[in-house]
């Protein structure tokens, strides 16, 4: 989605030349590396039809292409985005087929209900157009793994890397029902990796933030694909630097890893590190559906390893990133009473206080997802 022209579909000619000639050359430094699962969706603009115009270049089975559709009310709605997918790609077939933002009851009940979009993707696949069959999301743990024991699906794409591990039980829940497991994003929603702060530099060393993230993420077992979120040729470079690292991994990664918690704590407090999460309101559960787990955890972000722009970026998402990245923003918090949705948490006396502090620091200008799909 990085490497794309807009995120609107526009007619083929509108495509300017040095936007596709870098696409290509992207994809092939890919392959040239050994790289070869790419991965649109079809809210991704322009990227499927540019995809389309070099994908067909390169022997069909050297590839695993992905691609992903959103799922909707009406099934056939989703068929008829897929199919568009498969004519923009230029390609008889997708290895991959996602559907795509799984993020809350509702939509998973579009996707498995009968008539469902899971129905069609399944004809999709008797028919040859579709191989696999899996689901990306952003959403909440309980509704990841919800949808993993369906046993419906054959891989998931999901957000898990050294920042947020919220998930991990949801890739435990992967693992027993043998899907694949693709991390989205780990650069770019894991921390801004490719311009990390200063702190986080020194922390890392002898590694930079990004191959640490790498490491850390194909260090367990359970997780097979990175994202890697390529814009140009070159991008690649610093992610290959893991590689030779993943046979040490086991002697690399704890003196950072206790670094990193190290220096939590010293910023943010002992008891705070290892309690902050344990029996924080939903955004669902809290007045104003405030979204106070997201909000303390960019915060710790922020004053823990000067992650600041990073969680400006995500912080200012709040309030307009749907199901997304659902929840508000706490500029109105002192006008509210969190006093009954707090009453468990073992900080409930200076949450308040921290979530006011939050705003002042990460609050800004909104900001919209790039992708609205």
């Amino acid at each position: 989605m990085r490497y794309q022209y807009k995120w609107q579909d526009v007619p083929q000619w509108q495509i300017p030349k040095h936007s596709q000639e870098n696409l290509e050359a992207t994809i092939r430094r890919a392959i040239e590396v050994g790289i070869n699962h790419i991965e649109t969706a079809r809210g991704y603009g322009t990227s499927e039809m540019q995809l389309g115009r070099i994908l067909p270049k390169f022997p069909r089975e050297q590839l695993i292409v992905q691609t992903k559709v959103s799922p909707k009310a009406d099934a056939k709605e989703f068929q008829r985005d897929f199919e568009k997918s498969l004519r923009n790609l230029r390609l008889d077939y997708v290895d991959l087929l996602g559907v795509h933002g799984i993020n809350n009851t509702e939509l998973l009940n579009y996707s498995i209900r009968p008539g469902g979009c899971l129905e069609v993707a399944r004809k999709l696949q008797a028919q040859g157009k579709v191989r696999f069959i899996g689901f990306s999301t952003h959403g909440a743990t309980d509704t990841i793994i919800e949808t993993i024991n369906t046993n419906q699906f054959d891989y998931i794409n999901l957000h898990w890397y050294y920042i947020n591990q919220n998930n991990w039980p949801a890739i435990e829940a992967a693992t027993q029902h043998d899907m694949g497991v693709f991390i989205i994003s780990p650069s770019d929603k894991g921390g801004k990796l490719y311009d990390p702060p200063q702190k986080l530099v020194k922390l890392c060393a002898p590694l930079s933030p990004m191959v640490f993230n790498d490491l850390f993420c194909l260090s367990h077992s359970q997780v097979h694909t990175l994202s890697l979120g390529a814009a140009k040729p070159t991008d690649f470079d610093e992610h290959l630097k893991t590689l030779e690292l993943l046979d040490h991994a086991s002697s690399i990664l704890p003196p950072i890893l206790a670094r990193l918690e190290e220096q939590a704590i010293a910023t943010l407090g002992e008891d705070w590190v290892k309690t902050w999460h344990v029996n924080l309101p939903t955004y669902k559960e809290t007045p104003g559906q405030v979204n106070i787990p997201v909000i303390l955890w960019l915060r710790n972000l922020a004053i823990a390893y000067d992650l600041v722009d990073y969680a400006k970026m995500r912080y200012n998402l709040l309030g307009n990133g749907g199901h997304w990245l659902p929840g508000n923003q706490a500029d109105k918090i002192d006008k509210l009473d969190l006093r009954k949705c707090l009453a468990r948490s073992p900080h409930a006396d200076k949450i308040p206080r921290l979530l006011a502090q939050a705003h002042q620091l990460l609050g800004g200008e909104a900001v919209q997802r790039l992708s609205r799909s």
